[in-house]
């Protein structure tokens, strides 16, 4: 993980950052696994009570490693594109709902606090997925994205299709995934794929990391189930599960301390979970 994803805890705020530079953060099967190894990590961190993931350099990921397209082309039909196991099918659920190149984003969703992605230069295919799996994406205006896979006559298969479609339009994600085109960190926010457009995302990122991170960490981590599963549940799944999350948080301590530290405005003291 070292030479392709950074985790620094400060506050509890981990601060994550695909560190491939010279190759843009491209995907390669070490960032592939840096980064499902990072996102397992930080679901049972204690003390993490909100992330945000970035890239340095230039960009926040440029997609899939060109050397990666080489192989396609020489490995048998149905294969996975992004390891170097022969003997992996896309099919295999490696990682519970998922495959491994599927979890490097959906693995966001699974760790219980919020994550943030903060997104500049480029984040083309698969890096533009791995944003899609964090809660929020703050993204600088003149960031270029692209749903690329069309390109190279392939489809969006990093859970690209389950997390575009609670974001866009329908015609939108279409639109974009048939045509490859690349668009705006301003069009992203137009279509529904930005949270917020910012000069400087990571700052912007890092500032709400914080304020979350102040907040109670038992409602904060309820609140993620709760949202992660309204995509899922029918209505009366979701309006029960609201009543149990709520129930379990009324009177816990941190509930109080929540309430107390309001009345005597004071900054709460919370415990972790």
């Amino acid at each position: 993980m070292n030479d392709r994803v950074s985790v620094t805890i400060t506050d509890g705020v981990a601060d994550v950052r695909m560190i491939r530079t010279d190759k843009m953060n491209a995907l390669d099967n070490a960032m592939f696994e840096a980064l499902v190894g990072a996102g397992e990590r930080l679901k049972t961190e204690k003390g993490v009570r909100a992330v945000v993931l970035s890239g340095e350099g230039r960009a926040f990921c440029a997609g899939l490693d060109m050397g990666n397209f080489g192989r396609m082309a020489e490995g048998p039909r149905g294969q996975s594109t992004t390891t170097e196991r022969s003997d992996e099918s896309l099919g295999a659920r490696t990682h519970g709902v998922a495959n491994r190149a599927q979890y490097a984003c959906w693995v966001w969703r699974e760790v219980p606090v919020p994550v943030i992605a903060a997104v500049h230069g480029v984040a083309f295919g698969g890096g533009f997925q791995v944003a899609l799996g964090c809660d929020m994406r703050y993204v600088a205006p003149d960031t270029r994205m692209a749903v690329m896979e069309i390109k190279w006559g392939l489809v969006p298969d990093m859970a690209g299709t389950q997390l575009m479609r609670h974001l866009a339009r329908e015609d939108i994600v279409r639109e974009l995934t048939y045509t490859g085109r690349i668009f705006s960190g301003e069009e992203a926010f137009a279509y529904g794929f930005a949270t917020r457009v910012c000069a400087d995302p990571l700052a912007e990122a890092l500032a709400t990391a914080r304020e979350i991170a102040s907040k109670n960490p038992d409602a904060m981590r309820a609140n993620k189930r709760l949202l992660n599963a309204a995509v899922l549940t029918d209505p009366l799944g979701g309006l029960t599960m609201e009543s149990v999350e709520q129930g379990r948080l009324i009177g816990s301590p941190n509930q109080v301390e929540a309430v107390m530290s309001n009345m005597q405005k004071r900054a709460p003291s919370f415990v972790d979970p």
